[in-house]
């Protein structure tokens, strides 16, 4: 394979790389936002942070369901998760019964980046 074959290599990265996150709760629904750090990162982020990842990626929690809703005007979607958070403030003995931290959880999902968007990407490589 010549050197510039290997330009077409996706690269896996996480996903707080290519956005950045907020997470806010109700009883015991979390919602955790993804914003794209740039525009031309949107339409990879739709393709890939799905509500089926979504709840794979927080499968220890057991999800009841999981909804995304797309804000493309802001490049921003929003997940409702039910049921994550043992019971709400509440109910829950969890350390973190707001569920700040989900988003973290959320940010640490791998994405695949084609070279044409690792120029946006923030952060170091490791």
């Amino acid at each position: 394979m010549s050197p510039s074959h290997t330009s077409d290599v996706t690269m896996s990265v996480p996903l707080h790389r290519l956005a950045h996150g907020r997470t806010g709760d109700k009883g015991n629904r979390s919602n955790i936002s993804v914003i794209a750090w740039h525009p031309a990162l949107w339409d990879l982020l739709v393709e890939q942070v799905t509500e089926a990842r979504v709840a794979e990626q927080f499968a220890l929690r057991h999800p009841s369901a999981v909804k995304r809703h797309l804000l493309p005007q802001l490049q921003a979607m929003n997940f409702v998760l039910d049921e994550v958070l043992d019971g709400g403030v509440n109910d829950a003995l969890n350390l973190d019964s707001h569920g700040k931290a989900l988003s973290f959880l959320l940010l640490d999902m791998q994405v695949e980046v084609p070279p044409h968007l690792q120029t946006h990407l923030v952060g170091p490589e490791r």
